[in-house]
């Protein structure tokens, strides 16, 4: 039976993220009720009294479609999206952590016993004189006690299974969230693997003015005194937003804020940073670094005071390179 002839079967989950994601669902405020009326939510965690159980005993592809939000940082989470990929009929990675890791995968630039060290036992505000650490059993008088096991590296959801579409954004905009609903209840969704936003980066969207000006110097936006209604890279202020997906409206550089890239890589794009780094060298003139002293490649680089999390805020576990190699 067609998905349009029937109420359809939703689910919801959340991985390694901080829950955007799930507030953003309600935000798209009175649609909410006609989601309502079109489907059934089975499974929810953060709202629903659903257990893994109840999952597990549902036929192979019984839920039409589940929206995952969150990265893959531990066991348990990596079975969930296992089962929940099994149950659905159509699996998407909703929002920045769950399609390219999001922030939680910059603990990439360290690996699970620093991740530890820092967390549990150097910490100046962790008091813990037996140096006791996280483990996957822990026996007390009552029975044994279990945690999923704090995998070494974060991933993408499509780095642990296969999934249907893509809805980027932290969280992704209420308006692409309708549109990623309302082509599910009419049948109308594009081919699998599509990233369901426009095919043009955020500066397509931004409205402020734009001219081939080099920069001579890189200044965070706490620098500038006044920022104008010019494109923010031209006044020194590092934008990803020739580098990022669109379908935000910008709506961070309507407040002046320069895009940070949670709409993932433009069409076409292998790697967002690598392409935001390119154009930065562009404007910069380290096209032709050859010709500059070395002290003013030095002076130009210094301006980024965080290169990774500048070019891969949201996207470093899904990046080229992924993550800090070892050894």
């Amino acid at each position: 039976m067609p998905v349009t002839e029937r109420k359809l079967k939703f689910a919801f989950y959340w991985g390694a993220s901080c829950g955007g994601c799930e507030i953003a669902v309600l935000d798209i405020d009175e649609k909410i009720l006609d989601v309502a009326a079109a489907a059934d939510i089975l499974f929810w965690p953060v709202a629903v009294d659903t257990k893994y159980s109840d999952v597990e005993a549902m036929e192979d592809g019984f839920i039409d479609v589940c929206f995952f939000n969150g990265a893959i940082r531990t066991s348990e989470q990596e079975e969930l999206a296992h089962l929940l990929r099994r149950k659905s009929g159509c699996l998407v990675a909703f929002g920045s952590c769950a399609a390219m890791g999001g922030i939680p995968g910059l603990a990439n630039l360290a690996n699970r016993d620093k991740i530890f060290e820092t967390a549990y036992l150097d910490n100046p505000s962790t008091s813990n004189p037996g140096r006791t650490l996280p483990s996957k059993e822990s026996r007390v008088k009552e029975g044994t006690l279990t945690l999923p096991e704090f995998h070494d590296r974060v991933r993408a959801l499509h780095q642990v299974t296969d999934v249907d579409y893509f809805l980027p954004g932290c969280p992704p905009p209420t308006n692409l969230i309708l549109e990623a609903v309302n082509a599910v209840i009419k049948g109308e969704l594009p081919p699998k693997g599509s990233v369901i936003a426009p095919e043009k980066s955020v500066c397509e969207e931004c409205r402020f003015e734009k001219s081939e000006k080099m920069l001579t110097e890189i200044r965070r936006i706490y620098e500038v005194e006044k920022v104008e209604d010019r494109c923010l890279l031209e006044q020194g202020i590092i934008c990803l937003g020739p580098a990022t997906r669109g379908g935000c409206s910008a709506r961070c550089l309507d407040a002046y804020m320069p895009c940070t890239g949670c709409g993932g890589p433009t069409p076409n794009s292998m790697d967002q940073g690598g392409k935001m780094i390119s154009a930065l060298a562009s404007i910069l003139g380290l096209e032709g670094e050859e010709a500059l002293p070395d002290e003013e490649i030095e002076r130009l680089l210094d301006g980024i005071v965080d290169p990774v999390g500048t070019f891969y805020k949201y996207g470093l576990a899904a990046a080229l390179i992924n993550r800090r190699l070892e050894g």
